[in-house]
């Protein structure tokens, strides 16, 4: 019997947000099977949130490929960047600043940026100056 690639399991999470998100083909089966890579759960975690938050580049690359929104919050106001920030992960942070918003601020707060420096992560702070537009 098929099931919908975004049914939820007892625990309310789909397939794509249980997966191993090492796993790319994992991920690139249920995204062409039609699973939603905007599915949040009750915490509103996201695949992206996941994926931003372990470090995986190409299946979080892969996930924006299939429209996953890098400006959905989760509960806690925080966007995927600032998980990736807050886990130091310099190259999954690299590739979001290009497409986040990085004005937003979680519910402590702050930007991406300010959390960076909050932890003294520098090599998080460069990236993000760099994609960062000083308004005048």
């Amino acid at each position: 019997e098929l099931v919908h690639p975004d049914a939820r399991n007892r625990f309310g999470k789909t397939a794509l947000q249980v997966m191993m998100f090492g796993s790319l083909a994992v991920a690139r089966e249920l995204l062409k099977h039609g699973a939603s890579p905007n599915v949040q759960d009750a915490s509103g975690t996201s695949p992206l949130h996941d994926a931003a938050r372990t470090g995986f580049l190409d299946t979080l690359k892969v996930l924006v490929e299939h429209g996953a929104d890098v400006n959905a919050p989760d509960a806690t106001g925080a966007l995927p960047i600032h998980l990736a920030v807050r886990e130091g992960h310099a190259a999954v942070v690299s590739f979001l600043a290009a497409e986040s918003d990085l004005q937003h601020r979680d519910v402590t707060g702050l930007t991406p940026l300010e959390l960076a420096r909050h932890r003294g992560a520098q090599d998080l702070v460069d990236i993000l100056l760099g994609h960062t537009v000083i308004p005048l």
